[in-house]
């Protein structure tokens, strides 16, 4: 049986501005958007899932819903980089995200398997965007 991860949960503080912002600002697919069930008494829930077009991953935009999800938006990684970002051209889309507002927070830099840079997504959760040399 092939296996794969098909998604991962990453905590937003709400879906429709998170939509935008990685649909948007990093220019991924809406994969789902789709209502589901909550529990009594809580707001309601939706599946949500992002991903770079072409990717077999995406990302599950999972809305906080009490204060102990709410206190790990932005630090899911306790600050390190926790996402990677692989591109088959950097100098396109490290242009093409700045130009939308996405902020890197150091310039970027050449290593020995590739250009990379660090950047920060709209809650403070660490990205690289990558290309790999051949």
């Amino acid at each position: 049986m092939k296996r794969h991860i098909s998604c991962f949960a990453l905590v937003v503080d709400d879906y429709d501005r998170a939509i935008a912002y990685y649909t948007g600002a990093l220019g991924f697919e809406l994969r789902e958007d789709s209502p589901r069930e909550a529990a009594p008494g809580q707001p309601p829930k939706r599946w949500v899932v992002v991903a770079p077009a072409g990717a077999e991953t995406g990302i599950l935009l999972a809305q906080a819903s009490n204060d102990a999800q709410r206190a790990r938006i932005g630090d899911q990684t306790g600050g390190r980089v926790g996402f990677f970002l692989h591109t088959d051209d950097f100098r396109r889309d490290h242009a093409a995200m700045l130009a939308k507002g996405v902020r890197f927070i150091e310039q970027p830099r050449e290593e020995e398997y590739g250009i990379v840079a660090v950047f920060e997504d709209m809650y403070g959760n660490r990205w690289d965007l990558l290309e790999l040399k051949a």
